[in-house]
Formats: C-alpha cells, structure tokens, sequence
C-alpha cells in the first residue's frame, strides 16, 4: 500500500500544480492556465467507468494478474506514456498537445484510484483497513513531495523535459508493487447475480439473450450501489451529496492559481519547492495526524465543520500574501497555515466518505463519492485566472474563502438535525 500511494499521487500535481508552474514558467497566459483546472474534472467524473473497471476483465492481462492489478498496470502504463508525452512537447508551440496529454494521464491515474481503492478494500478485514489506509496516505504523500518539490528541483537545475522523464520514470514504482502484489479476493464483494435487484429484473424482463445479459450487468453493477444508498439515507441522501461536493469548493476553486502567485510575487522555483513542498508536506502530515485524533475524540460532524472554517480561513492567508508580496516569512505562514487546513480537512472528510460506503458496493460508492467531491471546484476553478487577471490576486482568494461558506451551513444545518446515521447498517 506504501508502493500502491506512491503510485496514485505521483501524476496528481503533475497535471495540476507542477504543471501550472511550468505553463507559468513559459510565460503562458493566465487565463489559459486557470482553464486546465477542467483537467481535474477527469478525477470527478470517474464513477462513470468505475462500473466497468470492477467487472469488465482484460484479456491477457486478467488472467495473468487478476480483476485488480491487471486494470491498475494498464492504467500505469497510459500515466508513464502520457507524461514521456508531455515531456516532449513544448507548451509555447503546441499548447493543446499538451492539455490533451494531461488529460489522458488524468484519465489513467483516475482509472488507477478506482483500483487501488478497490484493492485496499478487499484486501483484509475491517480492522486493519485502518492502517492500510494510513500506508497509503504516507506513500501519497511522498509522491507529492517527488511530483511538487522533485519535479520543480529538476526543472530549476536542469529542465521540465528531463523533470517529467524523471517522473514518468518513477511510475515503475507502481508497476513494481503490481508484480510484486497478491491479487485481493474478497467475500464481502457482492455478486452481480446473487442481488435482489438484478433477480427481480430477470424476473420482470421479456428480453432474451445478450440484451437480458447487458441489461443485468447494469443493474447489479451501476444501479444497485445507487439505489443501496438511496435507500440507506432516504431523503438525507440529497443533503449528504450536496455536502460531499461543496465541501473541497473553496479550496479547488482556488488551486490552480496558486504557484502562479507564486511566481508573480518574484519566488524562486527552488524557493516555491523548500517552502510549498517539503514544509508543506510536513504540515500537511500533521495537520492530518490531528485531523485522526480528533475525529476519534468529538466525532466527524464537529471536525468536518472545523476543516471547512480552516480551509476558507487559509484562504484569507492567501489574500494576504498577495498583498504582502515577496517574503519567506510570509510564505512559510501561508504555507504552513494552509497545508495544516488541508491535510485535517482531508483525513476528517476521508472518514465521512468512509461511514457512508457500503461494504457491498465499496468500489462504486465510493468512486461516487470521491468523483463527486472535486467536481464542483473543478468546474468553479476553470475561470480562476479570468478573475485574476480582471480583479487581481487579492480579490481572488477573497473570492475563494467565499465559495467555502455554502458548506459550512450545511454542516451546521446536519448537525442541527442529527441525522447521519442511515436507516439500516452500511
């Protein structure tokens, strides 16, 4: 699980944060660079394919390596294509070769969470998902230091060609723990004939033949998970996913406008690297550890409302920053204030997502889940340089704590019901 987080977060910022340094660093517009914020939505819409990825088997491949690691190699080996691909290529000559790189190693590296999640689960019993958990955010994060800090040493010293041959390079990490693995089996996993819902569509159904099969592999693998849930919650099911995707709003919404004011303010790469990667990452661990403590000691609903007012506050940080301008103490506050907010955000919200899942659905429950919460920010992030450009970095981040608000009421507005616990056990 070290190897198999190592592997997922390493082509994350490499389509998000690095890259816009890069495309900054080419002296590329603003606005265009805001707009590949939009990339990220690969990351929210994968619950489309998450279907196919727990059923569909490979040839070759899935009899050699299993329903899991089969489609985890694939999509490894799209994740190091792409970014030779993009190493390649000069962003000032053919700037949408470049975006329609990123967008197929989004693509794999989302097809690749949908994997190693799946993987994770059916790979012990509930007790030690925990610490199988917990490996895999420590190898994650490592991956963001080696794809923040790593990738803009490389191109400072060097270049961003040989920094993202590095990093398709370190995708052998991944492959590596694929050979290396057990292909996971799983009880628990419910299978697609044995629900009472793809019974009753056998049942009621005229159709014959491939339509029958096709019609029943829809039912068991797309609409059974969703109707779980429905059915679970209730009428709560509506606010719970309005949560889940206004939650990270104020903090993507404001993501990919935040190395180009570093950059605008006059820091080094090296300096954004020491700063904003390996201290960040730092923070970022301990905001988390705490984030775990808490949890365990007020309860999510508390924790997730106190990750929201911390997120949107950092904001604010950021704001001030900008007004600041070039300064290394100032960065390491901001810095140090925001990664804090994002890591205790992260691990109180990961638990949330968590206590919604069924552990017969896991794979597609929680891919919808994890889609939908980045989606919204991605979408709002889009124009993130539009306004930038027209109203300054200032007005910008002010603008981002903002979006945070929405989330804040409705936790509030939970809270006040009391009301999380769904109608039957997950």
């Amino acid at each position: 699980m070290l190897f198999f987080g190592f592997s997922a977060g390493l082509p994350f910022l490499l389509v998000f944060t690095t890259l816009t340094a890069w495309l900054r660093d080419y002296e590329i517009s603003r606005s265009a660079i805001g707009f590949f914020a939009w990339i990220g939505t690969t990351y929210s819409i994968k619950v489309l394919w998450a279907p196919v990825v727990d059923r569909v088997r490979l040839p070759l491949l899935t009899p050699w390596l299993g329903q899991r690691r089969s489609w985890m190699l694939l999509a490894q080996v799209g994740i190091a294509a792409g970014l030779a691909g993009m190493a390649l290529t000069d962003p000032t000559e053919t700037l949408s070769t470049i975006a329609l790189l990123a967008l197929l190693v989004a693509f794999c590296s989302a097809t690749q969470d949908i994997t190693i999640d799946a993987f994770r689960i059916e790979s012990d019993v509930d007790e030690y998902q925990a610490a199988l958990a917990g490996t895999y955010v420590i190898g994650y994060r490592l991956a963001i230091l080696v794809a923040g800090a790593g990738a803009l040493y490389i191109a400072d010293y060097w270049n961003w060609t040989i920094a993202y041959l590095a990093m398709a390079a370190c995708v052998s990490v991944g492959m590596l723990a694929v050979l290396l693995s057990r292909e996971p089996s799983s009880a628990d996993r419910l299978d697609i004939e044995s629900d009472p819902l793809v019974q009753g569509f056998r049942a009621r159904t005229a159709t014959t033949g491939w339509r029958q099969e096709a019609g029943a592999w829809i039912v068991g693998s797309v609409i059974a998970p969703f109707r779980d849930f429905l059915h679970r919650y209730g009428w709560l099911a509506l606010p719970l996913l309005a949560l889940i995707g206004l939650y990270k709003v104020s903090d993507l919404s404001m993501a990919a406008m935040a190395n180009p004011l570093y950059i605008d303010l006059g820091f080094s790469l090296s300096e954004i690297a020491s700063v904003t990667k390996v201290f960040g990452i730092v923070m970022t661990l301990f905001g988390g550890m705490v984030g775990g403590v808490v949890v365990a000691r007020y309860g999510i609903l508390p924790m997730l409302l106190v990750g929201a007012l911390l997120v949107a506050v950092t904001n604010l940080v950021f704001a001030w920053l900008a007004a600041v301008g070039y300064s290394i103490p100032a960065l390491f506050v901001t810095i140090g204030a925001d990664n804090f907010a994002n890591g205790f955000s992260a691990t109180v919200f990961i638990a949330f997502l968590s206590s919604l899942v069924s552990r017969r659905y896991t794979a597609t429950q929680y891919a919808l889940f994890s889609s939908l919460m980045t989606l919204p920010g991605k979408i709002i992030g889009g124009p993130s340089g539009v306004v930038v450009d027209s109203a300054g970095y200032v007005t910008f981040f002010i603008y981002a704590s903002a979006l945070g608000i929405p989330a804040i009421l409705l936790i509030l507005w939970l809270m006040g019901r009391k009301a999380l616990s769904p109608t039957t056990g997950s």
